[in-house]
């Protein structure tokens, strides 16, 4: 027995021991295997931080794409609201059927407010509405293609060409960026799918949902965009094929025209070779060389206007129509055109004349330098009347032509007559021999004007063909007037018209020169007399009534 026990306790014993062997083996495996959890746990949670990072990093990079980011925003937003704006309508409709409480009106009322607030947002949002990226997906529109129909026209078209090319590589690189956008969703998507398979929450599942669906529609609209930007392309090239071809039409017009005004500046230049070779006189050439740039211009024109006026009935109904609003603007200048043709024609002034003319009250006197088709260029010279009048010569006038009409205007040279008459007047006093002055002043004047007389007389008798001449006398003339303070002499005689003051000078000093020698000659001058008379003082008369 007692053997028996011994065995037993022993065996209890060593039980006892293997159960708490056992026991710290297994307390030592469930440390182990928590920590292996802890770590596999710990690790689990870096992986989901680390895509994490990495998903943010890709939110932020998706965020810089504001043009598809903000459209497809506004696409979810307009569904939310419809979504909301459905479920506040069932409301309604549920409420005006079977709402009888006051709550139910209250509710009722407040609903009826949000409808309105809702259906104005829809309104704003009505571009997102219809479908997805309806914008950005629809190509810059091809307005109406301008006709190239002259040489104007060509540099529309090279600017509607650049213009295409220009929106088509705008709407290419949306296409761009919306492929790096889809690149950029797929792979958050996957991330989003590495994270589910590491950790099962539901937030995951649903942002994962969302990225997939957000994907498939950013596909979609891009092979949209594709097929577009294929038949955009296409219809792009078909333009810029009519438009080069138009251009290149005109091109070669243009270069016909060119050849043909060519051709009209060689005859021209050419007829102005021969009239410089056989007309000498520089008035008759200047003017036949206006004549001929006339034509010339009028004639190019008239070449430009058949080549570029397809039916020129337009052009005549055109004119009719404008012709009188035209007329009444431009009345100046159709007068100043007619004056230069009545100039030009009529011949009553040429280059080089010497003319005297009214503006505005002041005289000028000058040489003609060029007429215009708007105005004739003189050059004012130093004459009697900037002498007396102006007290300035050497100016520009600018006339124009259609003083002829409302305007006089004195030709000093006209049809080959150079001279005019100029007078001198003297004075002598009432005392003086007027006789011989009178002689004096004719034999003076006779001597330095002969030969302008006899140049005048010759001139005369050139023109007296074309004009009636009645007085043709071109020998110095005197005459004699009673004035105020003595006895006038005028002294007239023929001058050179471009040259009036130099002789008047030389006469005037030669008649003072031959007056101060004679004795019984005085010149007369504003004078006045003194009478001066001695008077005998007178006593004052007494008064005989004085008190002495």
């Amino acid at each position: 027995m007692k053997i028996i026990f011994l065995l037993l306790a022993c065996s209890l014993f060593f039980l006892s021991a293997q159960a708490q062997d056992n026991l710290a083996t297994n307390k030592v495996a469930e440390h182990n295997q928590t920590q292996e959890l802890e770590k596999q746990e710990e690790e689990r949670k870096a992986k989901v931080w680390e895509y994490l990072s990495k998903l943010s990093e890709l939110e932020k990079k998706i965020s810089e794409e504001k043009v598809w980011m903000k459209s497809y925003s506004s696409y979810l937003a307009s569904i939310d609201v419809k979504d909301g704006l459905k479920k506040i309508r069932e409301r309604i409709s549920y409420l005006k059927n079977r709402g009888n409480s006051l709550i139910d009106k209250d509710e009722l009322n407040s609903l009826v407010s949000k409808e309105k607030i809702l259906s104005s947002q829809i309104d704003q949002l009505k571009d997102k509405d219809g479908a997805l990226f309806s914008k950005l997906l629809t190509p810059p529109e091809i307005e109406e293609i301008p006709a190239i129909t002259n040489p104007f026209d060509i540099f529309t078209g090279i600017s509607v060409i650049k213009t295409f090319n220009t929106d088509f590589n705008d709407f290419k690189q949306k296409k761009e960026q919306l492929t790096e956008l889809i690149s950029l969703i797929l792979k958050e998507k996957e991330l989003y799918d590495l994270i589910m398979e590491i950790d099962s929450d539901e937030k995951y599942s649903e942002a994962a949902k969302e990225k997939s669906k957000q994907l498939d529609r950013f596909e979609i609209a891009l092979d949209t965009m594709m097929v577009t930007a294929e038949v955009y392309e296409k219809r792009l090239e078909v333009i810029e094929l009519n438009i080069n071809r138009d251009i290149e039409k005109q091109m070669y017009r243009l270069g016909n025209i060119g050849i043909v005004i060519l051709i009209v500046l060689i005859i021209f230049s050419l007829l102005k070779f021969v009239i410089k070779k056989y007309i000498t006189d520089n008035d008759r050439f200047y003017m036949a060389n206006k004549i001929i740039n006339f034509v010339n211009v009028t004639l190019i024109i008239l070449i430009l206007f058949f080549n570029y006026i397809e039916n020129v009935n337009y052009l005549v109904t055109i004119l009719g129509f404008a012709s009188a609003g035209i007329a009444i603007a431009m009345k100046d200048w159709f007068m100043s055109i007619l004056g230069w043709l009545v100039i030009v024609f009529g011949g009553s002034i040429h280059v080089g004349d010497r003319i005297r003319v009214i503006m505005e009250g002041t005289e000028y006197v000058g040489d003609v330098m060029d007429i215009s088709l708007l105005r004739i260029t003189l050059l004012e010279d130093v004459t009697l009347t900037t002498y007396v009048t102006n007290r300035r010569a050497g100016r520009i006038i600018f006339i124009p032509n259609n003083y002829v009409f409302t305007r006089m205007i004195a030709n000093y040279s006209h049809s080959s007559l150079k001279t005019v008459w100029d007078g001198i007047d003297i004075t002598i006093t009432f005392e003086s021999n007027h006789k011989k002055a009178m002689h004096i002043c004719k034999v003076i004047t006779k001597k330095y004007s002969k030969g302008y007389t006899d140049i005048t007389r010759k001139q005369l008798n050139k023109i007296r063909s074309h004009y009636s001449l009645k007085n043709t006398n071109v020998e110095p003339r005197i005459f004699s007037f009673i004035e105020p303070n003595g006895l006038a002499i005028s002294s007239w005689y023929l001058t050179n018209a471009y040259a009036t003051l130099t002789l008047r000078s030389i006469i005037s000093t030669e008649i003072i020169d031959a007056f101060n020698v004679e004795d019984d000659i005085t010149i007369a001058y504003p004078t006045q007399r003194l009478h001066l008379q001695n008077e005998q003082k007178r006593e004052k008369p007494s008064d005989e009534n004085e008190v002495i």
